[in-house]
């Protein structure tokens, strides 16, 4: 492979690697983002090695591969803790509903169905709560 010299012409790959340089730069301070972003437009006129050498020559050297590697932002909304409390909520009220059934469903099937009176109005609150924005200690979730 021949060494570059300063009137080959460069890559996009070549002019990716100059900003990247020149946005390292810019994070640590060393130019200005009037700087940067003159230089950034410079780069992607750029047609060969010296063009690009020209906007790094005033700079120290960076190795791009001791730089940590961008990680992509989480994009994933995170649930609040008023979200995380009405799903506890929720699954406090399906665990004693379960239990209150199946102690009905062993003692008394065919009864009258008293479980409804600990699955109704706690289930009520619940999804009002759930709609409207509250949690079921009364704190305002919207806050």
């Amino acid at each position: 492979m021949m060494a570059a010299t300063p009137d080959m012409r460069a890559s996009d790959g070549d002019r990716d690697k100059v900003a990247a340089a020149l946005r390292e730069h810019c994070a640590q301070g060393r130019l200005t983002m009037e700087e940067f972003n003159e230089r950034l437009e410079q780069v992607y006129q750029g047609r060969t090695y010296g063009d690009l050498q020209k906007l790094t020559a005033d700079l120290p050297d960076i190795d791009m591969h001791a730089l940590p590697a961008a990680q992509p932002p989480d994009r994933r909304p995170q649930p609040s803790n008023a979200q995380k409390g009405i799903k506890a909520a929720w699954a406090s009220w399906a665990s004693a509903v379960a239990v209150t059934t199946v102690i009905w469903a062993l003692t008394s099937f065919g009864d009258y169905f008293w479980p409804m009176w600990v699955a109704g109005p706690w289930g009520a609150i619940l999804l009002v709560a759930t709609i409207f924005g509250s949690d079921p200690h009364g704190r305002d979730r919207r806050r």
